[in-house]
């Protein structure tokens, strides 16, 4: 995949006041290696501005995915001081989102259908090796803390002989005010290609 992270969003984030991006993040400031420290999805990075790069140091191995990169980027640039509501809506229902989220935007949540099919039990352990919480929706459905306050929803529904097996990404209803719908977008490509085991 090609390099999704410009570098004026990296020179943009090293302008920043490290105190200000840690309190609206929720994130950690390395002084000594200039790199913000930040858990995603139970993994640890280092983001160095500077640099233009960003690392794994908990041990995880391989380069990161670029949407995922690209997610860390603008959540560090974007984030902003505001709990979670506890309420899910899907990306349709974000500002413009009926609009942008199709076509060549659609979520690609056709990737953990295809990965599963109708074996619930398949798709419940590997959402709990990723360090899934069940939610009491769908037939299956899990939420997952992508970033401190990115929490995002995999729901998943049995196939019949009218309708064929499906999932869905729902999203808290804050999200909109931390990313931009192609941020969005770049994490829930992110979210269902690690659900389907593609990274």
């Amino acid at each position: 995949m090609a390099q999704t992270v410009d570098p004026r969003h990296f020179r943009e984030l090293a302008g920043l006041d490290p105190a200000g991006v840690c309190r609206r993040a929720l994130c950690a400031w390395d002084q000594t290696n200039q790199s913000y420290l930040l858990t995603v999805w139970g993994d640890d990075y280092a983001i160095e501005p500077g640099k233009g790069q960003i690392e794994p140091t908990g041990g995880r191995e391989g380069p990161v995915h670029e949407y995922l990169s690209l997610f860390m980027v603008h959540y560090l640039l974007g984030a902003r001081e505001t709990d979670p509501a506890g309420e899910w809506i899907s990306e349709k229902d974000l500002p413009g989102g009926t609009t942008f989220f199709r076509g060549p935007h659609a979520i690609p949540t056709h990737l953990v259908s295809r990965r599963f099919a109708d074996d619930l039990q398949a798709f419940g352990r590997q959402c709990r090796e990723l360090h899934g919480s069940p939610l009491d929706m769908a037939d299956l459905a899990f939420r997952f803390w992508v970033a401190p306050r990115i929490p995002v929803a995999v729901l998943y529904f049995e196939g019949d002989e009218d309708f064929p097996p499906e999932a869905r990404l729902l999203y808290d209803k804050t999200i909109s005010a931390h990313l931009a719908p192609d941020i969005v977008f770049a994490l829930a490509w992110a979210v269902c290609t690690r659900i389907a085991g593609k990274w």
